[in-house]
């Protein structure tokens, strides 16, 4: 059969040396997060669908490939966000009191490519707090995520604030708005002035006050100094005035890297409580990392707490790095000699690469590089530098 090699579209699959990438990746990351105490989970690929868009918006259920589960006829669906499965996690399983801290690594899939650069299939990894409200959890998210970048060598990072909460006051403030929120998000996200300016008109119109505080939004963005501006121009509103003030109080500890203001990346409505944030670096199309709080999403599982994390994915995240370089390795005949066998067997107990080519075999690896080999001298096989 021709073709039966091709994949499905936006899918693909990891060679050898990209592959050995990620999962050093994954590995070095996952022990970042024990550092800061953070305990590994490891949920389901699969659930059923009504736990697995708990408290969700619509977007994740559009992005979730369903399937009926051939033993009890329900509907299933591949994950396509590892968070509400840590989500349920915490609260149903775990249900402990205070502070919770959890992160994953899984692999996910999108029914639908989410850009046109983008993957299917996704190797998610992230931390999640639960069980404190306070700016302190939101900072030690940003901060792990950072690093994050730092740790896999991601040079010039970019990190961009918003919080959910501005959006999420002008909204409930006004019922018509409260009706058309999906429809506003969207306006938002793509800056979209003349569609926010129509908001104002027909029969469902949004209120004067409303629609001005939300075309002031996609114009409040740049450094520290958009905060300032839109306390000028917003409505002071307690959400709207306690939003601010909270990224302001955020924003006095990140002196350390390079921060941006976008007050209209409002994140997802009636998903995204508080901060949200993007962390951007040349060598990546979209954003590279993405978080942000999500207070109550676990009501749906009996326990509603507060929530921040932030989740990257790790094939992306090593497609923009510069290519792994080759290993050294250790050649070494594959003949039958006992002492050659020990000698293997030690090198590799040392953590050494030792690669047996067999008779006739012309060896070609991508990851290794030969630059030593094992010999027979004076009847004890040794390590040689390969000339």
């Amino acid at each position: 059969m021709k073709g039966n090699w091709l994949l499905p579209e936006s899918l693909a699959d990891v060679l050898p040396a990209q592959a050995r990438r990620i999962e050093e990746l994954r590995r070095s990351l996952l022990d970042l997060f024990r550092t800061y105490g953070f305990e590994l989970v490891a949920p389901p690929l699969v659930e059923y669908i009504d736990s697995l868009l708990c408290g969700t918006g619509s977007d994740l259920n559009l992005r979730t490939s369903k399937l009926v589960d051939q033993l009890s006829g329900k509907t299933l669906g591949i994950r396509a966000d590892m968070t509400p499965q840590v989500t349920r996690i915490d609260a149903h399983l775990l249900n402990r009191p205070g502070v919770t801290r959890l992160c994953y690594c899984g692999p996910v899939l999108h029914a639908r490519p989410a850009g046109l650069l983008s993957s299917r299939e996704l190797l998610q990894i992230g931390a999640e707090i639960y069980g404190h409200a306070g700016v302190e959890a939101d900072l030690e998210i940003i901060r792990l995520a950072l690093e994050s970048t730092r740790l896999a060598g991601v040079k010039d990072v970019r990190l961009d604030v918003c919080h959910a909460g501005l959006v999420r006051s002008l909204l409930e403030s006004d019922p018509a708005a409260r009706l058309r929120a999906d429809e506003i998000m969207v306006l938002l996200r793509d800056k979209d002035m003349p569609g926010i300016a129509l908001l104002g008109s027909g029969p469902d119109a949004l209120a004067a006050e409303t629609v001005a505080g939300l075309a002031k939004l996609p114009q409040l963005y740049g450094n520290a100094d958009a905060i300032g501006r839109a306390r000028s121009v917003l409505p002071a509103l307690p959400g709207v005035v306690a939003a601010l003030d909270t990224l302001e109080s955020l924003l006095a500890e990140l002196d350390d890297v390079s921060v941006g203001i976008d007050l209209a990346d409002v994140g997802t409505y009636g998903y995204h409580s508080g901060v949200t944030f993007s962390i951007y670096a040349e060598g990546w199309h979209d954003a590279l990392v993405q978080g942000g709080r999500y207070d109550d999403v676990g009501r749906g599982f009996g326990r509603a707490r507060p929530a921040t994390g932030f989740s990257l994915d790790l094939r992306k995240l090593a497609g923009g790095l510069a290519p792994p370089a080759p290993v050294p390795a250790i050649r070494a005949p594959a003949v039958r000699d006992s002492g050659l066998r020990d000698a293997v067997q030690e090198l590799r107990h040392e953590g050494q690469i030792v690669v047996q080519v067999f008779p006739g075999e012309t060896a070609t690896h991508d990851e290794f590089v030969f630059d030593r080999e094992l010999v027979q001298a004076q009847g004890r096989w040794v390590v040689r530098t390969v000339a």
